[in-house]
């Protein structure tokens, strides 16, 4: 742990390290929203890998979705990205990323760890993210 650095009048002063979690966390908020929002407005109808037109999925993701703070939200786009999370990741996996929704340091905790289990569900999030980004781009 590293000790606080303080200025010549006593304050807190911000470290390299601070910085770099404050850049980390930035970048891990944009992911989580681009994830969330996937390009909103337009008419585009999800078909999925089978080319079955999905309007509305349920699950962990799109209640978290729905019930996230995040104003583009809508139950097609919600839906979409869960129909993403189904053909995308494990019923515990999304159960784990749904948390991410209301607590994005859990998501900045998985991202820094150095396990390899959580570096191998990183993976997939990823992959899951980038999926729900082009999947849902218009709704």
């Amino acid at each position: 742990m590293h000790k606080a650095q303080t200025d010549d009048a006593g304050r807190k002063t911000r470290t390299r390290d601070d910085d770099k979690r404050a850049g980390s966390m930035r970048f891990l908020a944009s992911l989580l929203a681009l994830a969330l929002v996937a390009g909103c407005g337009g008419n585009r109808l999800d078909r999925g890998d089978s080319g079955v037109v999905t309007r509305f999925s349920s699950g962990p993701i799109s209640r978290a979705c729905l019930s996230s703070d995040r104003k583009a939200r809508t139950s097609r786009l919600c839906g979409c990205i869960q129909t993403v999370a189904n053909q995308s990741l494990s019923g515990s996996d999304q159960r784990r990323a749904s948390r991410f929704f209301e607590d994005p340091q859990r998501a900045h905790d998985v991202w820094m760890s150095k396990s390899p289990s959580d570096d191998a569900f990183w993976e997939r999030y990823k992959v899951f993210a980038a999926r729900s980004e082009q999947s849902c781009r218009g709704y």
